[in-house]
């Protein structure tokens, strides 16, 4: 059964500035006094003497303890998820008791959250009555649904101390000598008069494991055979355990053919054909005339023979042999037969990235500049698996194949970031170096409109998909488009489009099918068309002045990097947010670039915050970071596989979109991002494609209605300000090219 949780929605992942947030809604919906948020000695004190302790800490999968009887009547519950509860990442938990589920009591509506920082240090009280039978509790934020439980309440005024009682009957055909012909079946019974019997339990055999009973167990074995059983009630007491002992003989047969057997093995194995680690034998026997009743193995030449269940595994390295026979229900054996093999130990995983240097070569001035150009060569080594590939970056751009020294001819600061990857999958952590290439008397640097080195050919926002070449003036086919100027009509774009790509295809460098593709997405971009396209102010443009509009609230910080991007701090620790607070927008599309540049094997996680109020003095909310959450819209971005259920594209609790519908790109790769709103209705774009469209018409998916929400049906603010959430030193994001147009 599915255990619904008090409230539909949640707004809630790790390192969320919750508690504050949540209790408000806890405390106008009155499923709470203000004293269940109090720890004050008198509030306990006039407490029941019945105290329910529960605690939380790390672990979001349970709870780290809880109680799992109470007497009926008045109770003091604590709940308790602190620093000394052993909370050292600052996430809250909630103690939900379900309301909703027709087979648990009802009658108390609690719901606690509680995080180390909140004003009570993390630990809460509430006053309850609890009534006879079973509560529900859980905790309600998305993700931590295995932290749960049950709480069994007995009458008050005198506990259930006896254990039920329990019966159990064996019921077939029977033979002469008392056997069950073909097989057996036995239910068993139990009663409780006090609390009720909460489980029954059977096991086959002295020593076979406890199963839940539900219906009559069947035993078609042939031979003798024991039934254990056992029943607990809702108070916790458990009968002694009962059996039942009975025979099982064949029917009438005159089958007298064995079956037939056969054994499998399988695993790894290394070129001499010896399992790697590990080997699994599986055994199989058929029988077609009165069927199969046991099959047996026996490891080694002189093993004991044993009951064959499950495929074996052998772990031990050395030459094994593993024997096997089956019986059918006639007694007839079959003869014993043999596998044999080899098992030795796996080569050490290789957990080590390979090391890379670059060195860069060329004519120096005297400042120390490359005067025409620098060469950048690549090595790499790994001593373990081997190196798979070498990857580089020039000027934060995405990360390309390395196959041959780069030349770099393009006069200016450059940067060049460098890694690789080994046979094993271990990724370096990429390394960088910077310099300047100065003008010369040798070969200039080429002359491109634009600066565009990605991968494919992206006019406007619309990917064609077409791989993004260098030409033979050395400007790439996106730079000769031209996308970023100011067209004065959509017509002169394509036009200036249609001639760059004729030259390129009487040059070789595209084929007519991918001119056709370019030419179809310069179309589609809308690039020259009034009020699509141009129109655009520059909000960060890469500049420190630029950036000194911007306002950092909250943890964290973003900084400016040489060129012209900004990227979260990996130094600065907490959750927080960079707006700007020049103006409010209403319909809007806001555009920019963003980068996952987390290390390692994490990922970016942040999001982009549009239409939020002014976030200082707000007498609902004084963390200025938290109004963007509360009253605006975060646009999700996070492309981690596992961790917070939003991935890129969702707008965070309110619409969820998996990665699926964005995909993944490799870290280092600069991402296109248009975010459009027009009156509630809300299109996200990634590189070009329609991840994700959101119609607001009613609040959050994960809360209840708020009466601080505007609006009497919980839509969002119609206009409002922009801002870049930053969300912790690890995961890292880069940012540039921001840039918004009113519709």
């Amino acid at each position: 059964m599915t255990h619904r949780p008090l409230f539909t929605r949640s707004r809630h992942r790790p390192a969320r500035l919750w508690p504050a947030l949540l209790a408000a809604f806890l405390l106008v919906l009155g499923l709470t006094s203000t004293a269940a948020y109090g720890r004050e000695d008198d509030r306990e004190a006039a407490a029941a003497d019945q105290v329910l302790t529960w605690t939380a800490g790390n672990p979001i999968d349970r709870y780290l303890s809880a109680p799992m009887t109470a007497v009926a009547g008045a109770a003091t519950i604590v709940f308790e998820n602190s620093a000394a509860t052993g909370n050292t990442t600052g996430m809250p938990h909630t103690l939900t008791f379900s309301v909703s589920d027709v087979e648990f009591n009802n009658d108390v509506q609690l719901n606690i959250l509680a995080n180390p920082s909140d004003s009570e240090g993390g630990r809460h009280t509430a006053q309850v009555t609890l009534s006879p039978g079973r509560y529900f509790y859980h905790c309600t934020i998305p993700g931590h649904g295995a932290m749960q439980g049950i709480l069994t309440v007995t009458e008050g005024g005198g506990e259930d101390t006896t254990a039920p009682e329990t019966s159990a009957k064996v019921d077939g055909d029977r033979n002469a000598d008392g056997a069950y012909i073909g097989q057996a079946a036995v239910s068993v019974a139990a009663t409780d008069a006090g609390s009720g019997v909460n489980t029954i339990e059977y096991a086959i055999g002295a020593d076979g494991a406890w199963q839940p009973y539900t219906v009559p167990v069947v035993v078609n074995q042939v031979g003798a055979h024991t039934v254990r059983y056992r029943a607990t009630d809702k108070a916790g007491n458990t009968a002694a355990e009962k059996a039942v002992d009975f025979t099982v003989a064949a029917p009438p047969t005159d089958d007298a053919t064995p079956p037939e057997t056969s054994a499998t093995v399988s695993g790894e194995k290394d070129a001499q054909g010896a399992y790697l680690g590990m080997a699994t034998v599986t055994v199989t026997a058929s029988d077609t005339g009165s069927g199969v009743n046991t099959i047996e193995y026996a490891t080694g030449a002189d093993g004991a023979w044993q009951p064959y269940t499950a495929p074996v595994m052998v772990h031990e390295a050395g030459t094994h042999k593993v024997r096997y026979r089956a019986t059918d229900k006639a007694g007839n054996a079959a003869a014993e037969k043999a596998v044999d093999f080899t098992v030795v130990e796996p080569p050490t995983e290789d957990a080590t990235p390979p090391e890379t240097t670059v060195a860069l070569t060329g004519e120096k001035n005297s400042d120390g500049a490359f005067i025409t150009s620098a060469k950048a060569t690549v090595t790499a080594t790994d001593a373990g698996s081997g190196v798979d590939r070498i990857e580089y970056s020039l000027d934060g751009g995405p990360y390309l194949a390395y196959t041959a020294p780069v030349l770099v001819d393009r006069t200016g600061s450059h940067t060049f970031a460098h890694r690789a990857t080994d046979k094993a999958g271990n990724t370096s952590v990429a390394k960088q170096v910077s310099f300047t290439v100065a003008e010369g008397g040798g070969v200039p640097a080429p002359h491109c409109p634009e600066f565009d080195e990605r991968l494919t050919v992206i006019v406007g926002t619309v990917d064609s998909g077409v791989p993004n070449r260098v030409t033979g003036n050395r400007c790439t086919i996106n730079e000769l488009i031209e996308d970023e100027k100011d067209w004065s009509s959509h017509a002169l774009f394509l036009k200036h489009v249609d001639t760059v790509l004729d030259r390129l295809l009487s040059a070789g460098v595209i084929d007519a099918r991918e001119h056709r593709t370019i030419y179809r997405a310069a179309k589609q971009s809308g690039i020259g068309r009034p009020g699509q396209v141009d129109g655009y102010q520059k909000l960060f443009d890469g500049t420190a002045a630029s950036l000194a509009r911007w306002e950092q609230v909250g943890g964290g910080r973003f900084g400016l990097n040489a060129d012209g991007t900004i990227t979260s701090s990996t130094t600065v620790p907490g959750m927080g947010m960079l707006w700007f607070p020049g103006r409010q927008y209403g319909d809007f599309s806001l555009k920019l670039q963003w980068r996952d540049d987390a290390p390692g094997t994490g990922n970016a996680n942040s999001g982009v915050f549009v239409r939020f109020p002014y976030v200082h003095d707000n007498p609902e909310e004084p963390r200025p970071e938290w109004v963007a959450i509360k009253y605006g819209h975060e646009v999700q971005i996070n492309d981690r596989p596992d961790g917070d259920m939003y991935k890129t594209g969702s707008i965070y609790g309110f619409d969820r979109v998996g990665l699926g519908g964005a995909g993944v790109t490799p870290k280092g790769t600069w991402n296109d991002y248009e975010i459009r709103v027009v009156d509630q209705h809300y299109s996200v774009y990634r590189n070009g494609v329609l991840i994700n469209e959101f119609e607001n018409s009613g609040g959050r998916l994960f809360e209840p209605p708020r009466s601080d929400d505007p609006g009497t049906d919980g839509r969002r603010f119609a206009s409002g300000y922009v801002g870049l959430q930053v969300h912790g030193t690890t995961d890292v994001v880069s940012y540039r090219d921001i840039r918004i147009k009113e519709l």
